[in-house]
């Protein structure tokens, strides 16, 4: 069992919850509630706490909230279940 998998295992069995592992080199982390984006952009030497975080809307779909959306979809897409 991997950390993350440890980290996360209290999340398994909830109603729409689904975790996947992936193996890509991630530049940001990104955090979706509804319209809402919160993207913490990773910078070199910086602990990811102290990061910028961005905060975007979904509103247009030809904004900068799709870019990372659409990132996060390829990711997702090429990821596996946590359980395989």
């Amino acid at each position: 069992m991997t950390h993350s998998q440890r980290t996360y295992e209290c999340s398994t069995g909830i109603e729409n919850v689904e975790i996947r592992l992936h193996q890509t080199v991630l530049y940001n982390s990104i955090y979706r509630a509804d319209a809402e984006l919160l993207v913490n952009t990773h910078a070199y030497g910086t602990p990811a706490a102290q990061a910028p975080v961005v905060h975007l809307r979904t509103i247009e779909p030809e904004a900068a909230a799709a870019t990372y959306l659409a990132s996060f979809e390829r990711v997702w897409a090429n990821a596996k279940a946590s359980t395989e």
